[in-house]
C-alpha cells in the first residue's frame, strides 16, 4: 500500500504514523477536498483464506465501517470513507493531533495523570459512550490506546467497530474454542472473560479499568500472567484507588469501584448516569484517604485454593497483550494514534486479486430499511438544528448503505444523496454539492422521468449551487427550464408552492446577474402570489418579501428596503418568536439598511443587542453570532472608530478561521475587513498582505475568474496604487478586466 502513495486516485499517503497487528496508519491528504486525514490500511488477507471466506470478510468490513461512519459525536473519531485498494481494506478518518492515554502515561513515566485531567477525561468519555450506546453499539475493546486526548483537550474514542472487526477476522489473537475474540486482558469485563453475552455495561467495566490505571499508574490487576489477570477480574475485588493515591476525590473512587463491579447489575445503569455523577461530583471537595498498607508491586490476586478456576478453555496459553505502560510500547512510532500493536510487513506482491463475481443483491430486510429510515430522519433533524456537518456525515453513511442494499437509482438511495448535496451546499462546499445533485438528477431522470417532481427538485438544486459557484448564467438557464416544466405540469402549475419556490430562486439569481429591476419585479410578484396561496405570515412569503427588500437595497432604495425588513422582522417576531433564527436574521438586515442610510449609530446599537441575543441563543462562536459581530465592526469603521473596528474584525476573523476554516467565505470576508481597517489606518503594506491572502484563497476555492476573486484582485490593485506602485496596479487591473471579459463571453 505504501508504494502506491495514492489510494483510489484521491488519498495521497504522506507519512507513516502507526504500524501494528491490524495494519498501518498514514497521515494523508484528501486531494478532492484538500484536507488532511488519517488512512488506516488494514493488514492484507493472506492466502490461507479461500475466496468465499475473503468475500465474507470484505462484506463484514463494509458493514463495520458503515457502523463507524454513522457515529457522529465530538467524542468519537469521525470515519469519512472506506473501501478496498489493491487487495487492502482501508478506512479514512479524521486526523487526530494528540496522544492516546497509553502514550500520556508513558510520557509521564508511568506516573498517574493529574486529577483535574482524569475527571475531565472521565466526563467526556462518559458522554461519548452514552451516545454510542444509545445507537446500540458496544465498543468491546475499550483501553487506553483507544482513547485519544487532542491538543485542545477534546477526548475521543477510537476504533468503534474496527477493533471488533480486527479480532473477528483474525488480525489480533483469536481466542480458540468458542471463537470469541475480543478485548485486552487488563481491561476485559468478567462477562467477556466468561464468554457470555455482553452489553453496554461491559464497556463501563473496561472504562473503570482505564480510569483506575490513569488515576493510579497501573491497571486494577497489574500482573504479567494472563491467567492471574483474568482470575482477578472474575474473583478479586480491586483495591480502592485512594489507597494508592490519597489525593483522588472520594466521589471518583466510588465511581471507579462501581464501574468495576463483578456483576453488570452492580455497575451504573448507563454512561449517562456516569456522566451525571461526574458532573455532580466536580463540586465536592476531596477528603484525603489514609493508606492502610503500601502498594504491592505485583501481588497475585487470591484464588480459591481447592477449586479449579472457572475460566473458559480459550484463555489457556493466552498472553496479556499490552497494558497502557511498559517497555513493549516504546517501539511504537511517535504520534501513533490508532492503538495498533505488534508488527506487520506489507506483502511484496500488491497486485489486485482477481475480481470475484458480484453476488446478487439480496432483498433487504424490513428491519434494515426501518433502521435506515430512522437514521435518515435523524440526519434531517440534525439539519433542522443547523448541525450541517453532522447531518452530512449521517446522510453519507445512510446513502452508502442504501446504495449497497437497494441500488444506486433506488428512490431511497437518491433521497439520501439529495440530502448529502443539501448539507454540502449549506457548509460552503458548493462544487461537491453540484456533483452530488447532478448525480441525483441523472438518477431520478432515469428512474422517474425528466418532468417528475423529484427530478425537477434535484435540477433546481443544481441551479442553486451553480449560483453559489458564481455561475449565474448557467443557473439562470437551468431555473428557466425547470420553471417551464413545473408550469406545464398539470399537477403543479404556476401557483404550486414548488413552482413559486423556483420563481423565487430565479428572482434571486436575476439580481446576481445584475438584472436588478427584473429581480425586483419577479420577487414582488412571487411575494404577492405566496401571500395569496400560503398566507401573508407564511415563512415562504416572508422569505420572498425579504428578497424584495434585498432587491430594493440593490437598487439604492434603502429607505423602502429598511421598511420592508422591519415589517418582516416584526411579523416573524410575532409568528415565530423573538429568538427564532429567521427573526434574528431580519434584524441583521435592518442593521445593514441603517448603515447604508448613514445611520451607523442606530446600526451600532442594533448590532450590539443582536450580538448579545445571538450569544445567548446560539453561543459565542456560532456563525450567525460572528456575522452580527462583523456588522458591528463595519459600523464602527463607518463612524471613524478604525482602531476598534480593526480589533473587532481581527477577533472575528480568528474565530471564523478556527470554527469555519481559513478558506470559508465568511472567514475571507472578515480577512478583507481587516485589510480595509489597516488601509484606513494608513498601514497599506499590511493591508496588501491581507488582500493578497484573500485573493489567493478565493482563486483556489472559486476559480480565478469568479466575481469574488476578481473583486479581491481589484482590492489588491487599489492597495498597490496607495503604495505608489502604479505600474503593478495597472497590470493587475488589466488582468482583471481580461478575465471579466473572458467570463462574459462564455
Amino acid at each position: 500500500m505504501g508504494e502506491t502513495r495514492l489510494i483510489q486516485g484521491r488519498y495521497r499517503l504522506l507519512d507513516l504514523i502507526g504500524r501494528g497487528g491490524m495494519g498501518e496508519v498514514w497521515r494523508a491528504r484528501d486531494e478532492s477536498l484538500g484536507r488532511r486525514v488519517a488512512v488506516k490500511c488494514l493488514k492484507p488477507m493472506g492466502p490461507q483464506h479461500d475466496a468465499s471466506f475473503t468475500r465474507v470478510l470484505r462484506e463484514r468490513f463494509r458493514r463495520e465501517a458503515r457502523v463507524a461512519a454513522a457515529l457522529q459525536h465530538r467524542g468519537v473519531t469521525v470515519v469519512h470513507d472506506f473501501g478496498e485498494h489493491e487487495g487492502v481494506l482501508y478506512l479514512v478518518m479524521e486526523l487526530l493531533e494528540g496522544r492516546n492515554l497509553s502514550q500520556l502515561l508513558e510520557d509521564n513515566k508511568q506516573h498517574p495523570l493529574p486529577v483535574p485531567d482524569i475527571v475531565e477525561i472521565t466526563e467526556q468519555v462518559a458522554h461519548a459512550l452514552a451516545y454510542t450506546h444509545d445507537q446500540g453499539i458496544v465498543h468491546r475493546d475499550l483501553k487506553p490506546a483507544n482513547i485519544m486526548r487532542l491538543g485542545d483537550g477534546t477526548v475521543k474514542i477510537c476504533d468503534f467497530g474496527i477493533a471488533r472487526l480486527g479480532a473477528d477476522i483474525g488480525f489480533t489473537s483469536r481466542l480458540t474454542g468458542t471463537g470469541i475474540a475480543m478485548g485486552t486482558p487488563h481491561y476485559m469485563s468478567p462477562e467477556q472473560i466468561g464468554g457470555q453475552q455482553v452489553d453496554h455495561r461491559s464497556d463501563l467495566y473496561s472504562l473503570g479499568c482505564v480510569l483506575y490505571e490513569i488515576a493510579t499508574g497501573a491497571p486494577p490487576f497489574d500482573l504479567d500472567d494472563a491467567w492471574a489477570v483474568l482470575v482477578g477480574h472474575r474473583d478479586t475485588e480491586p483495591e480502592p484507588p485512594r489507597t494508592h493515591r490519597a489525593e483522588l476525590p472520594e466521589f471518583f473512587e466510588r465511581i471507579v469501584l462501581d464501574l468495576l463491579a463483578k456483576s453488570p447489575d452492580g455497575r451504573p445503569e448507563d454512561a449517562r448516569e456516569l456522566a451525571r455523577r461526574v458532573t455532580e461530583g466536580r463540586g465536592v471537595p476531596a477528603i484525603p484517604a489514609i493508606p492502610t498498607q503500601p502498594r504491592p508491586s505485583a501481588r497475585r490476586p487470591e484464588q480459591p485454593p481447592t477449586k479449579e478456576p472457572r475460566l473458559p478453555s480459550w484463555t489457556r496459553g493466552m498472553t496479556t497483550g499490552h497494558k497502557a505502560g511498559g517497555a513493549a510500547l516504546r517501539t511504537t512510532p511517535p504520534d501513533a494514534s490508532a492503538g495498533l500493536t505488534g508488527e506487520w510487513v506489507p506483502r511484496g506482491d500488491t497486485r489486485r486479486e482477481a475480481a470475484l463475481p458480484e453476488p446478487e443483491r439480496p432483498t433487504p430486510s424490513p428491519e434494515l430499511l426501518a433502521v435506515l429510515a430512522g437514521r435518515h430522519n435523524a440526519g434531517l433533524s440534525l439539519g433542522r438544528l443547523g448541525r450541517w456537518e453532522e447531518a452530512g456525515e449521517v446522510h453519507r453513511a445512510v446513502a452508502a448503505e442504501r446504495e449497497h442494499a437497494l441500488g444506486p437509482d433506488h428512490p431511497d438511495t437518491l433521497a439520501s444523496r439529495y440530502e448529502v448535496g443539501f448539507t454540502l451546499s449549506r457548509t460552503g462546499r458548493a462544487a461537491d454539492a453540484l456533483r452530488e445533485y447532478t448525480r441525483v438528477a441523472e438518477g431520478r431522470e432515469r428512474a422517474l422521468g425528466a418532468d417528475d417532481a423529484e427530478t425537477l427538485a434535484a435540477r433546481q438544486e443544481v441551479a442553486y449551487v451553480l449560483g453559489q459557484l458564481g455561475r449565474h448564467f448557467e443557473a439562470h438557464q437551468v431555473y428557466l427550464a425547470v420553471l417551464g416544466s413545473r408550469e406545464r405540469n398539470p399537477r403543479l402549475g404556476p401557483d404550486h408552492p414548488d413552482t413559486l419556490r423556483c420563481r423565487h430562486n430565479l428572482a434571486f439569481n436575476l439580481s446576481r446577474l445584475g438584472r436588478l429591476e427584473d429581480s425586483f419585479r419577479m420577487a414582488r410578484d412571487v411575494a404577492t402570489a405566496r401571500a395569496r396561496v400560503l398566507g401573508p405570515e407564511h415563512p415562504d412569503t416572508l422569505v420572498t418579501r425579504y428578497e424584495v427588500a434585498y432587491a430594493l437595497g440593490q437598487l439604492g432604495r434603502w429607505g423602502e428596503a429598511l421598511q420592508t425588513y422591519r415589517e418582516v422582522a416584526e411579523v416573524r417576531r410575532t409568528a415565530l418568536g423573538a429568538d427564532h433564527p429567521d427573526t434574528l436574521a431580519a434584524r441583521y438586515e435592518v442593521g445593514i439598511s441603517l448603515g447604508r442610510l448613514g445611520r451607523s449609530a442606530e446600526a451600532l446599537t442594533l448590532y450590539r443587542d443582536l450580538v448579545e441575543d445571538r450569544r445567548r441563543v446560539h453561543g459565542a462562536d456560532h456563525p450567525e453570532t460572528l456575522r452580527a459581530r462583523h456588522g458591528l465592526g463595519v459600523n464602527l469603521g463607518r463612524m471613524g472608530r478604525w482602531e476598534e473596528a480593526l480589533d473587532e474584525s481581527r477577533d472575528v476573523c480568528a474565530i471564523r478561521e478556527r470554527v469555519l476554516g481559513p478558506e470559508h467565505p465568511d472567514t475571507l470576508v472578515s480577512r478583507r475587513e481587516v485589510a480595509v481597517g489597516l488601509g484606513w489606518l494608513g498601514r497599506w503594506g499590511d493591508a496588501l498582505v491581507e488582500y493578497r491572502r484573500v485573493a489567493a484563497a478565493r482563486e483556489r476555492v472559486l476559480g480565478a475568474d469568479h466575481p469574488d476573486a476578481l473583486a479581491s484582485r481589484n482590492d489588491e490593485a487599489h492597495c498597490l496604487e496607495q503604495l505608489g506602485r502604479s505600474a503593478e496596479a495597472v497590470e493587475l487591473y488589466r488582468r482583471v478586466a481580461a478575465l471579466r471579459q473572458q467570463r462574459g463571453t462564455r
